[in-house]
């Protein structure tokens, strides 16, 4: 079973870099420059360690919560059932190599 999560989740990564950058416009004159196909694969690798590692580990549900990197900042959302649950998810990814920072915006679910 954790294979084939862990396929998934690989193979919705390697989905992730080819897109990364598409919708981007270059004719908006503010825009932010825009991120290296080596950034872009970089951080796509960064997401997609991030989420095998949570699929690995029993207190945290990868399902829930939602891994964004750019630039080597990631920011972590969704719904976690207790504060222990979304402290986990951001020491996991903190440990994955190439992550700067971690933004928590992790919702704890109240009943």
């Amino acid at each position: 079973m954790r294979r084939k999560i862990i396929s998934a989740l690989l193979v919705t990564g390697a989905m992730v870099i080819p897109a990364a950058g598409y919708g981007q416009s270059q004719d908006k004159p503010n825009a932010a420059p825009k991120a290296s196909v080596g950034e872009k694969i970089d951080d796509a690798v960064i997401t997609t360690k991030i989420k095998a590692e949570m699929a690995k580990d029993k207190a945290v549900s990868a399902t829930n919560i939602k891994v964004e990197t750019d630039k080597g900042v990631v920011q972590l959302s969704g719904i976690a059932k207790s504060r222990a649950e979304a402290d986990k998810a951001a020491v996991i990814a903190r440990s994955v190599k190439g992550v700067a920072s971690v933004k928590n915006d992790i919702v704890v679910q109240t009943n």
